[in-house]
């Protein structure tokens, strides 16, 4: 069994060195970039993800979150990671699923009050799309939406994902 092991582990190595592993030639980068300025207001939110396509079909990722948030007095912080995968039965369409860990620090003023909110939220997103190419447009449900704590004003929500 140990010898078994070994020579597994330098078969391993090997094709790293012969450069015959295909894992970053399917590893693909995008992720989402947003900024909005309003009367009093401001947000910014930034979310790389890496992707492997393990398939022409089938691919599968991790990102990471943040978003800032200021509306007069009150202040928004949110961070975390996501898990995504994805599955296109035909080179047009593109099924997803999201799953989003956040952990949220909620700062709100009441009559010079300030109140503290520190919790975590998840999100569960099932989504579909059209896809060309690297780029798909569609839709997507959070099926855990809480309204008085998401931080997403509708569990319903348009998506635009670019993969490179």
């Amino acid at each position: 069994m140990l010898t078994l092991l070994l020579l597994s582990s330098l078969d391993a190595h090997a094709q790293g060195v012969n450069g015959k592993s295909d894992f970053w030639n399917n590893v693909r980068f995008g992720g989402g970039l947003g900024l909005g300025f309003g009367n009093n207001t401001f947000n910014l939110a930034v979310s790389p993800t890496a992707l492997y396509e393990a398939s022409n079909s089938f691919a599968t990722g991790v990102g990471l979150n943040l978003n800032y948030s200021k509306f007069g007095d009150d202040k928004l912080l949110a961070y975390g990671a996501s898990f995504i995968n994805l599955y296109s039965p035909a080179p047009w369409i593109q099924f997803s699923g999201e799953y989003e860990q956040w952990r949220v620090n909620l700062t709100q003023n009441f009559s010079g009050t300030e109140l503290k909110d520190d919790y975590w939220y998840p999100a569960l997103f099932m989504g579909v799309g059209y896809r060309q190419g690297n780029v798909t447009v569609g839709l997507r449900f959070d099926v855990l939406y809480d309204d008085s704590r998401s931080l997403y004003a509708d569990p319903l929500m348009p998506f635009f994902r670019v993969y490179f």
